[in-house]
């Protein structure tokens, strides 16, 4: 990780001072609350209708592979790579991965990068972008902060100063193609599973399911795990290491996160790789990164230590 880099997880003195905040317009806040609202809508109705059989194997499949992608874009890209520097991957590859993670529609990538590591800088304290801990400690506050640190804070209208916390991604060409082109990359997100839907069972039918199955469940699926990463995994958990917030480790996220859910030793150790460290910690994010480095799409990667790990292990 370049120095540059691991200056952004440092908190700078006065978190007041700490960047210019960029705004959100009408139009943002329209979409951002249209694939909140519809998804979650669709995963309510998603229980009778799977109840009721209205869910065949092509749904589930489009289900699962569209979760897999856009999760693992998240996990692997967005958050292990992009924001932390975790490995180097050659420039096809880095594409992919900024593709892959805009497909979860949680952002563009610059926007969802320059969030994250503010987040780090100022964790769990003044300046976070969503710590649950915001309002106090008291029962009603810390409900009205895990609703926040949920996906409340996407309404705030200041927002995180990309300038300030993603300039390598504002100043690379082909993520800023990326980040420009978010908006089809959403139209894909969506029609994709629809238009697969219909050719794997040739009927209008199988476009309608899939819309619903792979495009709207998959997205609320996503954006939700995603989310307790940033709420339930600053409230509750064990901490076997060291680190200046509250973040724990929450086993029965493991597997639907991909390994995000190992969330303290990731705020003892940010750029580490592999975030399931301990035996049984399942982390399939790890995993995927161990595969492309065998294939050597990937390059440097910070794996644990065991000396690093225990200067890090809380007494």
């Amino acid at each position: 990780m370049t120095a540059e880099l691991a200056d952004l997880h440092n908190p700078p003195p006065d978190p007041s001072a700490a960047d210019a905040p960029e705004g959100q317009n009408a139009v943002h806040l329209f979409w951002l609350y249209y694939f909140i609202i519809v998804p979650l809508l669709a995963v309510v109705l998603a229980i009778p209708l799977a109840w009721g059989g209205f869910v065949g194997p092509v749904d589930i499949a489009l289900l699962v592979a569209f979760y897999s992608i856009s999760a693992a874009g998240i996990t692997v890209g967005f958050h292990r790579y992009f924001t932390h520097g975790a490995f180097k991957a050659k420039p096809w590859v880095r594409v992919m991965m900024a593709v892959a993670g805009s497909l979860a529609i949680e952002g563009p990538i610059d926007r969802w990068v320059a969030d994250h590591r503010k987040h780090h800088a100022f964790s769990d304290k003044e300046g976070d972008p969503h710590s649950p801990w915001r309002f106090g400690e008291s029962l009603p506050a810390l409900l009205k902060g895990l609703f926040y640190a949920h996906m409340g804070w996407f309404f705030d209208v200041e927002q995180t100063s990309r300038r300030k916390y993603a300039p390598d991604l504002m100043d690379d060409p082909a993520m800023r193609r990326v980040s420009n082109n978010f908006g089809w990359i959403v139209v894909a997100s969506v029609s994709l599973p629809a238009v697969l839907g219909a050719l794997l069972t040739w009927s209008w039918w199988g476009f309608l399911t899939g819309l619903f199955w792979g495009g709207f469940v998959r997205i609320a699926l996503v954006h939700h795990i995603t989310w307790s990463i940033n709420s339930i995994c600053h409230v509750m958990g064990n901490q076997p290491f060291k680190s200046r917030d509250r973040s724990g480790n929450v086993w029965w996220l493991a597997i639907p996160s991909l390994g995000e859910s190992w969330h303290n030793l990731h705020h003892a150790d940010p750029t580490c790789a592999r975030h399931g460290v301990e035996k049984g910690q399942i982390d399939i994010s790890a995993r995927l990164i161990a595969w492309m480095e065998r294939a050597g799409w990937v390059w440097d990667v910070r794996w644990p230590k065991a000396e690093r790990l225990d200067t890090r292990r809380a007494s």
